[in-house]
Formats: C-alpha cells, sequence, structure tokens
C-alpha cells in the first residue's frame, strides 16, 4: 500500500471519528433538552393538581369574581393541551395567561379578608407561588439546553452532521407579554 493511500485512509478515519464524536454530543444535547422538559412537566402536573382546589376554595366566598376563576380554569385547560402535545411555542402562550389569571386572583384575594385569612388558601396560595418559582427555574434550565443545542447545530463543522442527522433548531420556552404585565388593580376592583 502507497504512502498517499495510507494517508487517505488515516483522513478518512480522522473524520469519521470526528463525525462520530459530534453525533454523540449532539444526541447528548437533544437528551439535555428532553430532561430539562420532564423537569418543567412534573412541576406543571403538580400546579395542575393545586389549581383546582385553590379555585373550590374560592368559590366557597360566593362574592367572590367568577370570571377571574374561570380565565384561571381556562388557562389551566390549555397549559395541560399545549404540555400533553409537547408545544413549546403554545405552553409559553398558556403559561403566560395563566401567571396573569393567578395574579389577578390573588390580587382580587386581597380584598376578601374571610378568604385572606383562610389558611387552606394560604397554603395553597404558597404551594402555587413555590411551584411558579420552580417553574422558572426549571425554565432557565430548558432554555439554557436549547440554547446550548441551537448554537451547536448552527455552528461549522457540527452543521454538517447536525443537518446529515436531522438534528433541528428547538424553541426556547417564552411567557406570553400577559405573563410580563403588571395586574392594573384599578381595573379589576372597578369591575
Amino acid at each position: 500500500m502507497s504512502v498517499s493511500a495510507l494517508v487517505l485512509l488515516g483522513v478518512i478515519a480522522i473524520a469519521l471519528l470526528y463525525g462520530i464524536v459530534v453525533y454523540n454530543n449532539l444526541v447528548r444535547l437533544k437528551h439535555n433538552i428532553a430532561k430539562a422538559w420532564a423537569n418543567i412537566d412534573v412541576m406543571l402536573k403538580q400546579r395542575h393538581d393545586e389549581l383546582p382546589k385553590l379555585v373550590e376554595v374560592c368559590r366557597q366566598y360566593k362574592q367572590f369574581e367568577e370570571s377571574t376563576l374561570t380565565r384561571v380554569i381556562e388557562a389551566r385547560s390549555r397549559v395541560s393541551d399545549a404540555r400533553a402535545k409537547h408545544d413549546v411555542p403554545a405552553l409559553g402562550q398558556a403559561e403566560g395567561m395563566l401567571r396573569f389569571g393567578l395574579g389577578q386572583l390573588f390580587a382580587v384575594a386581597e380584598a376578601y379578608p374571610e378568604l385572606k385569612a383562610n389558611e387552606h388558601f394560604m397554603q395553597l396560595q404558597t404551594r402555587i407561588t413555590a411551584l411558579e418559582n420552580g417553574i422558572a427555574d426549571r425554565r432557565e434550565w430548558f432554555n439554557e439546553s436549547t440554547n446550548v443545542h441551537n448554537i451547536r447545530i448552527e455552528q461549522f463543522p457540527d452543521l454538517i452532521i447536525a443537518r446529515l442527522t436531522g438534528f433541528t433548531e428547538q424553541p426556547l420556552l417564552e411567557f406570553s407579554t400577559a405573563e410580563k404585565a403588571d395586574v392594573d388593580l384599578k381595573a379589576l376592583f372597578s369591575a
């Protein structure tokens, strides 16, 4: 065998090994995203289970605003649907609506001293707030994992392996603008 044939075989072997290493790293990044999603899903499920209890406690106070409760229930349903479909953009939109609705619910609850004094309501509010914080932390990790993945599949030479093996850009979990908006207390109490 000639020297040039050996060099060519060596170059092919190195390129093949490099391709395998890149592919394995991309698989690891994909699994990091799946793991981060699963962690968010656990927190969403826990909060999903707590929300009906909160709504039921609020309904015990007959004068409590039904429209606020209805918004929370509808948003909860949308979150559940998006979660089941693994639809990240829809989940972000629904999460924003739910967080906004919960913010309104807790703000309206301020006008009901008996409700605020209810021990079960306070426990649920504390639990849901803790879950919200957990979801925010896990969302940050999900977005970081997704961002690292998206950067890798766009960098040369990794993009060649990514395109050949079907790796695609993944969406970030971004909440809607409703979640970022302040609750308008004047509008809530004048309605």
